[in-house]
Order: structure tokens, then C-alpha cells, then sequence
């Protein structure tokens, strides 16, 4: 498995020569990130658990690795993230099924035109 530790410093490293390149980019990327701290009704925790989910149905190790420091930050427990991660993978199938069928409607659409 991946050395989740050393994998964040590197994405931290490469991130930072990515913001050296396009600095109007990363300022845009850190006021939408910031953004979402300044909420009123979640807190940090069940943000990181919402993160985490999102995290995992994006497949973005680097999202999973920032976000796993994050919820450690916050207190989530291991149990809550598993949770968590329950609902991704009954929104990944769901969105599979879902898409399953638009490309069967997709291709009756464009098989009917021809």
C-alpha cells in the first residue's frame, strides 16, 4: 500500500511548483476551498466526512490524503469514516445504474436515428 505520509508531502511539493506556475489559478482554488470553513450549519468533522466521500467517488488520492490529515484534525474516527465511506459506495453504484441506463437510452436514441 501507499506511504500515505510521504505521498501528502509530495503532493503538497508538486501542488506548491504547480502554484508557482499559475498563481491566479491557485488563489481562485484556495478562496473555493476556503469557502466551504466558513459554513454555518456543518461542522469541520462532518465536512472532512463529506469530503472523504466525495473523495473516494472522484478516485483523488491526493484529495484523500488531505482530507484524511484533515478529519484527524477534527477527531473523525476511524468507524465514522468507514461510514462514511458505506454511503460513497452506494452512490458510486447507484450512479453507475443510473448511467447504465442513460447509455442504453443513449444508444437506443442514436440507433433509432440512423
Amino acid at each position: 500500500m501507499l506511504n500515505w505520509k510521504n505521498y501528502r508531502g509530495e503532493v503538497k511539493k508538486r501542488v506548491g511548483e504547480f502554484a508557482a506556475l499559475v498563481p491566479d489559478v491557485m488563489k481562485g482554488y484556495a478562496a473555493l476551498a476556503s469557502a466551504g470553513e466558513k459554513a454555518q450549519h456543518l461542522d469541520g468533522k462532518t465536512r472532512e466526512l463529506i469530503a472523504l466521500s466525495v473523495a473516494v467517488t472522484t478516485r483523488c488520492d491526493g484529495c484523500i490524503a488531505s482530507h484524511v490529515e484533515a478529519a484527524l484534525k477534527h477527531g473523525c474516527t476511524r468507524e465514522e469514516i468507514a461510514e462514511a465511506l458505506g454511503v460513497a459506495i452506494a452512490l458510486n453504484a447507484g450512479a453507475a445504474l443510473v448511467y447504465s441506463a442513460r447509455t442504453l437510452d443513449a444508444f437506443d436514441g442514436m440507433s433509432a436515428a440512423s
